[in-house]
């Protein structure tokens, strides 16, 4: 069962739900963003610079947060977000490594 913030624990993360919120191009640059840096950073939802309005990135990353890919947390005024890498690696073994090569093949 999720917890009040909408993230699921480590076996509810399903395939299904993670595929379809990788589906979108900029939540799977947010992850892979994420993935680049070091282990537990945390960072700002605007430091990403997505094109999009702030409902929009809200959205993304409530899409992100309950699929389990992040882990968002509260510091002041603004919300904090971390790649839930160990959990990623554990259910989904290679998957944050054919994000990150993808990354490097588009360029």
């Amino acid at each position: 069962m999720p917890d009040d913030e909408g993230h699921p624990e480590r076996a509810e993360i399903e395939l299904g739900t993670v595929l379809s919120a990788l589906a979108d191009p900029l939540r799977r640059r947010v992850v892979r963003e994420l993935a680049a840096g070091p282990d537990g950073e945390e960072r700002t939802c605007s430091s990403f610079a997505l094109p999009v309005g702030k409902a929009t990135v809200t959205h993304h990353f409530r899409t992100l947060r309950e699929a389990g890919l992040i882990r968002q947390v509260n510091r002041g005024n603004s919300r904090m977000a971390t790649l839930r890498r160990a959990d990623i690696e554990r259910r989904f073994p290679g998957l944050l490594a054919l994000l990150t090569a993808e990354d490097t093949q588009d360029a």
